[in-house]
């Protein structure tokens, strides 16, 4: 028997019988919300994504109504999943594949790959288990189990590592059942080959695996570039009058675009020389740490509450000085796309 034909064998029966076969994603082969399963899972535990799986495909049943879609209210939707760019690169697909394929996505890989947000490993995933395409996938899990069952110990940061370790996961696909063995190696990464301590004793590929009998799985897949984790400060205003809360648009490009959020300053000092004059009572709340793929976000809050009773001018001369933003009701606010923290301080409110 070939490595290939050993290795596809065991990974398929593996996945008949040990795999995960309940999730809301694998009773379909909608293009649609094999997509939308996929990007959503993108650095993103199970778990948190089967309920906004749901709740988003209760909202958007297909491409077509995604499209037609604001910004806005599919933000607001992602509310709290994080990675903010994929829910952008999602409407842009969707309104992609509207306007240039019909409202159909493609069925092969290669043109799947052409459309925003949607990578090489992406739209592998959606041709195999939605057209049965031969196509290899090399999502993080994935790359973890045939780097250590292959004992593959090129340094993946080299573009010519990436390359080869793509050529052997295409040389392994089976002839047949390609959906299955896939879903059987993402299963496996997730549930059994783990970044740390994995369950060797519990995988179908234990014998076949170098990096086991080398005695240190851990050390696979080797990767030598390791982004620096910076730390960040800032300052957020938080304003509130009755049951209003002032709110301002992000930019349309950097950390939280597009989102609505407490306006932010650059620094405790430059906040409190803003609120100096102000009418009504405000302090500093606990500082969060946030954090992010390449640095960790210490957000200290200064927690303002206006009178109720302001005369417009007054009021006029508070908001000047604010910039752009605008006043939202409380249920308002929470139907917006907020960044998660900024949700949990106006849900607890």
């Amino acid at each position: 028997m070939s490595e290939r034909t050993g290795i596809a064998a065991r990974v398929v029966a593996w996945q008949r019988h040990h795999g995960r076969h309940d999730l809301p994603w694998q009773r379909t082969r909608d293009p649609y919300r094999v997509w939308l399963s996929e990007v959503m899972l993108q650095q993103t535990q199970v778990t948190t994504v089967v309920a906004y799986y749901e709740h988003f495909l209760a909202r958007f049943p297909d491409v077509a109504s995604l499209a037609e879609a604001s910004l806005d209210d599919v933000l607001a939707l992602w509310s709290g999943l994080g990675y903010y760019g994929r829910a952008r690169n999602l409407h842009r697909c969707a309104q992609a594949v509207v306007r240039e394929h019909g409202g159909a996505f493609p069925r092969d890989s290669a043109t799947l790959a052409t459309l925003p947000g949607i990578g090489r490993s992406t739209a592998a995933a959606i041709a195999a288990f939605c057209f049965g395409e031969r196509a290899a996938i090399l999502d993080g899990n994935v790359r973890r189990v045939l780097a250590r069952v292959l004992g593959f110990g090129e340094d993946l940061a080299r573009a010519a590592a990436e390359r080869a370790l793509w050529q052997r996961a295409h040389e392994l696909l089976p002839a047949r059942r390609v959906d299955v063995y896939t879903q059987g190696l993402m299963d496996l990464g997730a549930t059994v080959c783990s970044a740390r301590a994995p369950r060797c004793g519990a995988c179908p590929l234990a014998d076949m695996c170098v990096a086991r009998r080398q005695g240190e799985p851990e050390r696979f897949p080797v990767k030598s570039r390791r982004l620096q984790r910076g730390r960040r400060r800032h300052a957020l205003l938080w304003l509130t009058q009755a049951t209003r809360v002032w709110l301002a648009q992000r930019p349309s490009t950097g950390v939280w675009a597009s989102l609505w959020s407490l306006p932010e300053h650059a620094s405790a000092d430059a906040l409190e020389r803003v609120v100096a004059d102000w009418p009504g009572l405000g302090g500093w709340c606990e500082p969060v740490v946030h954090t992010l793929t390449h640095f960790d976000w210490e957000l200290r809050p200064w927690r303002h509450e206006l009178p109720a009773r302001l005369s417009a001018a007054r009021r006029a001369q508070v908001e000047r000085s604010l910039g752009a933003g605008r006043w939202f009701d409380r249920d308002e606010a929470l139907a917006l796309g907020l960044p998660a923290p900024v949700r949990r301080w106006i849900e607890g409110d």
